[in-house]
């Protein structure tokens, strides 16, 4: 990295139209061991030289850095970090670098810094895996657009195995990517604020669980759909949705999946793990209970097989598919309402759940669907994200080494205990390993949901949570009609969804725990860590288990509501960005090959000049939480309308599977998705000589923090029956009527019952003999009757 960097006195650069780069076949010698503007950089465990050889492909001189042994780390000869040898660049521009190389390692890659007039030197993004060649061969590639407050760039080959690679004249141009004149095909505001359409046809079922599968529809899991009643019945339901042609499909269902797991497997079937395996007394002794049954679902056959069981129950449980394909799972509430503190892991290679003692333990809980989300070195960030309650103990998010199986907390996050139903995302594009956390309240203060936006970059030695700007403000509707948001107020249940252009977008979410929706949407830009407010809102509330994401054809799905009055909107909204209002989309004519491996270059061709593409993780989502969402750069070799795509090496940010291939243009306006499989057989029958290992860098290994001592063995925690926030001695399982109201709601009977009666809970029969919220006064068993309110 840069603070191993040793430094060469560099000579007067040359550089210029065509060629910025200045020594760049290494014909200057410099006062050093090292060619004039050229340094040795690198990390790690490793024995390595760097020799100026005769063995050139133009000229006297070439490059070789050779590895002889490696533990970690990467070796590479880096252009100078100084302003008189590492060429000057433009914001928002994007360059073209070329190369000659021969190699005897298939780990080199074409790695790039990047000075931010700011922060200084820092580690930008790996651009291009190296083929080996026993000859001279030519590599080229296309840098994303520059960063803002960038003023100059640095480049090499970084080494990262066994073997040498010679490298020989060096060659950087700026390119121009035309823009298409943009052409409004909505009126003039749905082209600056995007359009919402509610779809004439309703969600069959109460879904709780979104996952759109690499067939391009959708599957929505309902289980019992937080209906007491249907639980009782047996009658468990999902549906499957088509958006070509507008249908939904109603799937037999064999267990309550209702506040289950899932996660995308390698080769495209949907695990689903845990469940509901019974609702909560009506005296609120006992909580929810979870399942350990676990299924499978095959987009293919639109049927569910039922793998081996869990180890025990996980009602609201992570799960993060890690860079092998195994799925890792946290947290969740045991059969008999505690809190689970094992982890579980599904083996792709067993195609099972591993049996506890083949796993790590730390017997930590890690709450109810904790965000945990694959880092680039295969550990685990929990973001901070949560359903329910507070946060795990500390500062609220912390680094998770199941290697060393060692769990380090990292600082920053705002208002720990309060990021119930926050949601959180691993940045576009995944090789900036940033997050950003948006929004939370809390089910058991209830108190006003925030505007809190935190990000972190994990490439950071010592990361921790920075503010960002504050969530914008839109409208509420606390059953009164809609007014407009003040100071403080913010919103939970929020969505988050990657879009192609880059962006995230924001939308849905409520003001207080199951009541008061808000209407707001925005776009955040990773970029300029900025909030583009006032896109067009949703028509419907959407709040307590709903969900939104992506399509392949650029379009945003919303569905679901959940209030706390046990009713359920079935209405489905399509979300169309500014984006697909622009003009005609350009088109990915063809894909030479959708499977692809590891450090692959791959051809496609599109129908006109394209600024970048990538490849996005389709959803699968339930109370704001995707942990596996994410969008991977693919730096661009272009040759006219031919582009090759240069697939990262390392599978951690990129784990298996099928991801959705977006090419967007100089206006950021996407294509058509294209489906294609990452990792799987292909990859596995490559030849291990000749087949690239991960490039993992050092980040994120300079926590001030110590590790937390380990925990001794136990098999549960305590948690408290009333987690979900409801106080179940009125109605049903399927209401929720607050254990805490809204702090503006007086402790009053009157108060109280008529802040219920505005959120239309209607008649609630009285649990048993206590009354703990004073809702039925004349004890005739019917709370917030006539007799209750009626003035003395």
């Amino acid at each position: 990295m840069t603070t191993a960097l040793l430094m060469s006195v560099p000579q007067t650069a040359q550089a210029g139209p065509p060629n910025l780069i200045s020594n760049p076949g290494f014909e200057t010698a410099g006062t050093g061991d090292m060619p004039a503007c050229w340094s040795k950089s690198g990390w790690g465990d490793n024995d390595f030289t760097f020799e100026t050889v005769a063995d050139a492909h133009s000229g006297t001189k070439a490059m070789k850095v050779s590895l002889t042994r490696r533990a970690d780390g990467d070796r590479k000869a880096l252009i100078t970090e100084t302003t008189a040898c590492a060429p000057q660049v433009t914001p928002d521009r994007q360059y073209d670098l070329s190369l000659w190389y021969r190699s005897t390692t298939p780990d080199a890659s074409v790695t790039l810094f990047r000075h931010d007039t700011t922060a200084g030197w820092q580690y930008w993004t790996d651009l291009k895996t190296l083929e080996m060649s026993a000859g001279y061969r030519r590599a080229e590639v296309r840098t994303p657009a520059v960063p803002p407050g960038t003023d100059r760039i640095a480049w090499g080959v970084s080494v990262y195995g066994t073997g040498s690679v010679t490298t020989d004249d060096y060659v950087m141009e700026e390119v121009s990517v035309p823009a298409p004149e943009p052409t409004c095909t909505g009126t003039p505001q749905e082209c600056l604020k995007g359009r919402w359409d509610v779809l004439p046809v309703r969600n069959p079922v109460r879904s709780m669980h979104s996952v759109v599968m690499h067939n391009g529809k959708v599957l929505v899991i309902a289980g019992s759909g937080n209906d007491p009643a249907l639980f009782e019945a047996g009658t468990f339901t999902s549906a499957v949705h088509d958006p070509a042609t507008g249908t939904f499909k109603t799937i037999p269902t064999p267990v309550d999946m209702f506040c289950a797991g899932h996660v995308q497997l390698q080769d495209g079937k949907i695990l689903i793990m845990s469940g509901n395996k019974g609702y909560p007394s009506a005296d609120g002794s006992i909580g929810y209970q979870g399942l350990k049954d676990s299924f499978v679902f095959d987009p293919e056959t639109e049927t569910y097989t039922r793998t081996n069981d869990m180890n025990g129950g996980h009602w609201y449980p992570s799960a993060t598919i890690l860079g092998n394909g195994d799925v890792i799972s946290f947290g969740g509430l045991k059969e008999d309402s505690t809190g689970n503190v094992t982890a579980e892991k599904f083996s792709a290679a067993q195609n099972k759940w591993l049996p506890m003692n083949e796993v790590n333990q730390t017997w930590s809980y890690w709450g109810l669907y904790p965000s945990m989300i694959l880092m680039q070195d295969g550990r685990l960030f929990y973001s901070g994200s949560h359903t329910f309650g507070n946060g795990t103990p500390g500062t609220g998010a912390s680094i998770y080494d199941y290697e060393a199986n060692t769990i380090t907390d990292v600082p920053g996050l705002q208002a720990k205990d309060e990021r119930d139903e926050s949601a959180s995302v691993l940045l576009p594009p995944a090789q900036d390993q940033r997050v950003l956390t948006i929004g939370g309240g809390n089910n058991e203060t209830n108190p006003v949901a925030n505007r809190f936006t935190d990000i972190i970059d994990l490439k950071e030695p010592n990361p921790a949570y920075v503010h960002g700007p504050p969530l914008p403000h839109g409208e509420v509707d606390q059953g009164l009609g809609r007014r407009p948001q003040t100071g403080a107020e913010g919103k939970m249940y929020v969505s988050a969804v990657l879009l192609p252009d880059g962006k995230v977008f924001e939308t849905g979410g409520a003001l207080h725990d199951r009541a008061d929706p808000v209407y707001e949407a925005s776009f955040f830009d990773p970029v300029t860590n900025t909030y583009e407010a006032g896109l067009a809102t949703d028509p419907v509330p959407r709040g307590y288990h709903s969900s939104s994401f992506l399509l392949p054809d650029g379009r945003v799905m919303s569905v679901g509501d959940n209030p706390g009055n046990g009713t359920y909107n079935h209405n489905v909204s399509i979300y169309t960005p500014p984006y697909l209002l622009k003009g005609a989309r350009p088109q990915i004519t063809s894909v030479i090959d959708g499977q692809w491996t590891y450090g692959d270059t791959q051809r496609i061709t599109v129908d006109r000049p394209i600024a970048k593409a990538e490849l996005i993780r389709p959803a699968a989502v339930t109370h704001s939480s995707d942990p596996n969402q994410r969008f991977v750069d693919l730096p661009m070799t272009v040759d006219g309308n031919n582009v090759d795509l240069n697939v990262t090496s390392n599978p951690n940010l990129a784990p298996p599977g099928w991801y959705m291939l977006f090419a967007v243009d100089a206006n950021g306006v996407p294509s058509v998705a294209r489906w294609v499989h990452l990792g799987g057989p292909p990859a596995m029958a490559r030849a291990a000589a000749d087949h690239p290992s991960a490039h993992v860098h050092d980040f994120a290994d300079d926590l001030a923090r110590a590790p937390k001592k380990p925990l001794k063995k136990r098999s549960s925690v305590a948690v408290d029956p009333q987690i979900a926030g409801c106080d179940r001695h009125y109605g049903n399982a399927g209401v929720c009527v607050p254990t805490t109201f809204p702090k503006t709601v007086a402790r009053t009977t009157a108060a109280r019952c008529a802040w219920l009666a505005t959120h239309d809970y209607g008649r609630l029969k009285v649990n048993g003999a206590d009354d703990p919220l004073r809702l039925d006064p004349n004890r005739d068993g019917v709370a917030c009757g006539k007799g209750d309110v009626r003035r003395r």
